[in-house]
C-alpha cells in the first residue's frame, strides 16, 4: 500500500528502528501462539523466528517493489514504514511507503502499483510452499457452512435479538453452555492456498487438513495483504489499476467493491467491516490525476492489470478467519 503526501524530511533511522521493532512484534507474537499450543522451546525460538523472518520478508519485498519502480519512473517515494503492533494478531499491521511526487503518467502509475503484490507473491507463494511441505496432516474440526455465515452481521443481530428477548422474558438458554476448551483459529482457504497445498501435500482425505508449519502462517499472512491492497478502491494498488484502465469512472468500479464488502459483512463474515470502514470512510473512492493524462496505456501494462486481476481472484477468501472454541 502506498499514499500520497507532502514532503517530509528523510530519516533513515526511523525506517530502520520500525522494521527492528516489527521483528521483534512478529517474533513475540508467534512465542505467544505456539507457546499456547504446547510446542516445546526448541520448535518454538525456531518456529517463532522463521515465522517472523518469513513475514517480514514478504511484506519488505511488496513494498520495496513499489519503491522500486517510482524510483525507476523518477518519483520521489520514501522507503517503506513497517507498523509494529505489539501482542495482538500477528505483531504487525504491514508496512507503507509515501509517495511525494506526482504520478507522470498511467504507465507509471500501473508500473508502481502492480509491482508491490506481484513482488510480495513471488516471495510468499515459495514460501507457502515450502511451509506446506513441512506440514502435517491432521483430522479436521467440524465447520458451519450455513448461510448466513456464523461471523456475519445477521447472525450476530439475531443472537442479540434471541439473548434481549430472553433477558426480558427471563429464560434460560439451553445453548449457555461454557466451552472450557482452548480457541482453535481456522485460516480461510483461497484458490491460491487450495492449488499450493494439492501441490505439496497431495489430495487431501474426507475429514482432513493440514496443521501448517509456522511459515505457512506468515506466507498466508501475505496473500491476504495482497488481497486487501489489490482491491480496486480508492489509493489501493488495485486503485492505482483501476484509474489506469477506467480514469474517473474507477469510483464506481470502488462503490462496487464496498458493495460487495457491504454483503459479505451482512451474510457471511464481519472480519470484513474494519476494511470496509477503513477504504470507504478514511481512504474514499477519488485518486488523483496524474500528470500527462493524454499519454496512452500501453498493451503491456494492460497486461499485467489483468495479471494483478487474476492474483486478486486466487487470493479471494471470503472467509479469512474462524475462531473455533
Amino acid at each position: 500500500m502506498e499514499t500520497v503526501s507532502a514532503r517530509p524530511a528523510s530519516r533513515l533511522w526511523l525506517h530502520l528502528l520500525l522494521f527492528a521493532v516489527t521483528v521483534f512484534t512478529t517474533y513475540s507474537s508467534a512465542m505467544g501462539q505456539l507457546s499456547a499450543d504446547g510446542n516445546d522451546s526448541g520448535w518454538l525460538r525456531s518456529g517463532s523466528l522463521a515465522f517472523s523472518l518469513a513475514l517480514m520478508a514478504i511484506l519488505t519485498a511488496h513494498e520495496m517493489g513499489h519503491y522500486v519502480l517510482a524510483r525507476i519512473h523518477k518519483v520521489d517515494t520514501t522507503l517503506p514504514y513497517f507498523i509494529p503492533l505489539p501482542i495482538v494478531g500477528v505483531g504487525t499491521l504491514g508496512a507503507v511507503i509515501r509517495i511525494r511526487g506526482r504520478i507522470p503518467h498511467r504507465n507509471a502509475l500501473v508500473d508502481i502499483g502492480a509491482a508491490g503484490p506481484l513482488a510480495g507473491l513471488a516471495v510468499a507463494l515459495p514460501i507457502l510452499f515450502w511451509g506446506l511441505g513441512h506440514s502435517r496432516v491432521v483430522d479436521s474440526p467440524a465447520l458451519d457452512t450455513s448461510f448466513p455465515g456464523e461471523g456475519s452481521l445477521w447472525v450476530m443481530l439475531r443472537e442479540l435479538f434471541t439473548w434481549a428477548m430472553a433477558q426480558l422474558t427471563h429464560a434460560q438458554s439451553e445453548a449457555q453452555e461454557a466451552s472450557s476448551g482452548p480457541l482453535q483459529i481456522i485460516f480461510g482457504d483461497s484458490l491460491l492456498m487450495q492449488g499450493l497445498t494439492r501441490l505439496a501435500v497431495g489430495p487431501l482425505p474426507e475429514g482432513k487438513d493440514v496443521l501448517v508449519h509456522p511459515v505457512v502462517i506468515a506466507g498466508w499472512f501475505g496473500l491476504l495483504v495482497t488481497l486487501l491492497n489489490l482491491m480496486p478502491m480508492g489509493q489501493l494498488d488495485g486503485g492505482h489499476l483501476a484509474f489506469a484502465l477506467f480514469g474517473r469512472q474507477a469510483r464506481w468500479v470502488g462503490q462496487g467493491v464496498a458493495l460487495v464488502l457491504f454483503l459479505l459483512v451482512l451474510f457471511v463474515s464481519m472480519f470484513w467491516l474494519v476494511w470496509l470502514l477503513v477504504t470507504s470512510k478514511l481512504m474514499g473512492f477519488g485518486h488523483p490525476e496524474v500528470l500527462e493524462p493524454e499519454v496512452p496505456l500501453s498493451p503491456g501494462r494492460k497486461w499485467i492489470c489483468a495479471l494483478c486481476f487474476v492474483a486478486l481472484i486466487g487470493c479471494a477468501m471470503p472467509i479469512p478467519l474462524r475462531v473455533l472454541s
